[in-house]
């Protein structure tokens, strides 16, 4: 990645916590520090926002170039008009926040949805270029320019970027998964069984506890490693479930977007159980009304988190093939695959750099335009 040397101050919105940073020619120039989000009225929680930006100022001895952070939920993006927020419920009615800031700093203001900036940082400068060097190195002209991002948490979130260039959709919706349908209980959404609260509930389901007594789901996985005493094959289910719901709503999904998915969030540390049946479910054939077997996607679902499977992605395969009526010989690799893996980066890092690259990107763009 090569971006100009602009300073960018960043934030990560969430429901408890805005954390902050700085980023300079692609790194981070102040230690990252949070502000509890919570507050009993909209002008305390902007007044929050506000105090983090002058301390970014502060910590690093700058003014910004530009400011570029994400909130969860919706809203408006290109306007930077926060809507209606479950984990920040003081922005109900619509807060036009980018103008607000932009009034305040006097810098060009850019917010987009977390699951995006996620997204767009593991396409930049995570998995994806990951996957295209360990291509390179085995000789394999092939090569990923698409990426489905997903965030496994408290909620469930996604994002989508088509040739370095990620897709914010005409209303501000591109990539929000957690619509999905969920294939589990079909009155409910993806979120109910790809979330927090689901890996708990499920776990709780099967031990036979109540959901409050559930452990929480860093403690599940443990449960499930065997590394910590519980109901084994209770926490194996939980997962085992998370990934049936997923395994449905990638496969759905990717066949639209055709490229490499990545996951990140704070399940996604647990891959190493939930992982094999994620890749085993995406593979699984439907069977038609005749009872004939149809393979489930176009593509081959690949575990990237498995080293002879990345192996097995990367390698070189496919024939060369005369052209008719000439002496020409043109490469061709029948095989179709997309690979599943857990993000390079880390969550918070991939939404840092996805944050800093798009507003280098719209300051470009907007240097153009001036000219």
């Amino acid at each position: 990645m090569k971006y100009a040397n602009d300073v960018i101050f960043i934030l990560d919105a969430g429901g408890t916590g805005f954390k902050f940073s700085v980023m300079h020619d692609a790194h981070e120039i102040i230690e990252p520090f949070t502000i509890p989000s919570a507050a009993p009225t909209l002008s305390e929680v902007l007044q929050k926002i506000i105090d983090g930006f002058k301390m970014c100022e502060e910590k690093c001895g700058s003014k910004a170039s530009a400011i570029s952070f994400c909130f969860p939920g919706p809203a408006d993006y290109p306007n930077g008009i926060i809507g209606d927020l479950e984990n920040l419920p003081t922005f109900k009615g619509g807060v036009p926040l980018k103008q607000m800031l932009e009034n305040i700093f006097q810098v060009p203001v850019y917010i987009n949805n977390d699951g995006d900036l996620f997204a767009y940082g593991e396409a930049l400068g995570g998995l994806l270029p990951e996957v295209n060097n360990l291509l390179e190195q085995q000789g394999n002209p092939k090569r990923y320019k698409n990426l489905l991002g997903v965030t496994l948490g408290t909620g469930f979130g996604g994002g989508i970027v088509i040739d370095k260039v990620l897709l914010n959709g005409d209303n501000s919706a591109g990539g929000e998964i957690n619509r999905a349908r969920n294939p589990l209980y079909a009155t409910t959404s993806a979120e109910d069984s790809v979330s927090i609260r689901a890996v708990r509930r499920v776990y709780a389901r099967e031990a036979g506890i109540p959901f409050d007594e559930a452990p929480q789901p860093f403690d599940i996985y443990k449960i499930a490693t065997g590394e910590q005493k519980g109901n084994k094959e209770a926490a194996q289910k939980s997962w085992d479930e998370l990934a049936t719901a997923l395994a449905d709503i990638l496969a759905n999904a990717v066949s639209l977007v055709d490229g490499i998915i990545v996951i990140g969030g704070g399940l996604s540390g647990a891959w190493p159980v939930f992982m094999p049946k994620l890749i085993e479910k995406m593979n699984e054939p439907f069977t038609d009304l005749n009872g004939h077997q149809v393979s489930r996607m176009e593509t081959t679902a690949i575990n990237l988190m498995d080293a002879e499977e990345m192996i097995r992605f990367t390698s070189k395969s496919g024939k060369m093939v005369r052209v008719p009526f000439s002496d020409q010989e043109v490469w061709y690799d029948p095989n179709k695959r997309v690979g599943v893996g857990v993000t390079k980066l880390g969550t918070s890092s991939a939404v840092a750099i996805g944050a800093y690259a798009y507003a280098i990107q719209q300051l470009g763009l907007k240097k153009l335009e001036q000219k």
